[in-house]
């Protein structure tokens, strides 16, 4: 009748939550009418209220799984076109080269570029 297994109902007793008779070894639940329906409605509003979270968040979830689907085609787009990108025909060199001393080394004070620095030269 309450729609509880038999542990809980032993968990309530336990707590005296629920009223009891003892008789000769046996233990007797006392239930009202009332309290079982009341029982029953908010059992009934918390799984409806619970389903309807559930609904929200399956709304949410396929709301992001259209959002990822729509990044993964912009990205699949920006990757087919990296080939038509065209390289630059030679490396430039830095604007900051220093000048050659007259010993045909760097002058005291400036800084080779970065790609000499790397590869030598």
């Amino acid at each position: 009748m309450l729609g509880i297994s038999e542990g809980a109902v032993r968990a309530r007793i336990h707590r005296g939550t629920l009223e009891t008779e003892r008789e000769s070894g046996t233990v007797y639940v006392r239930l009202n009418a009332d309290d079982t329906a009341n029982e029953r409605t908010e059992q009934s509003e918390l799984v409806q209220t619970l389903r309807e979270y559930n609904a929200t968040l399956e709304r949410q979830l396929n709301a992001e799984r259209e959002a990822s689907a729509e990044l993964r085609r912009i990205v699949a787009g920006l990757v087919q076109r990296i080939p038509e990108l065209e390289a630059p025909p030679e490396p430039r060199e830095s604007p900051e080269t220093a000048p050659k001393s007259s010993a045909g080394g760097q002058e005291e004070g400036t800084q080779r570029p970065w790609w000499r620095r790397l590869f030598g030269g």
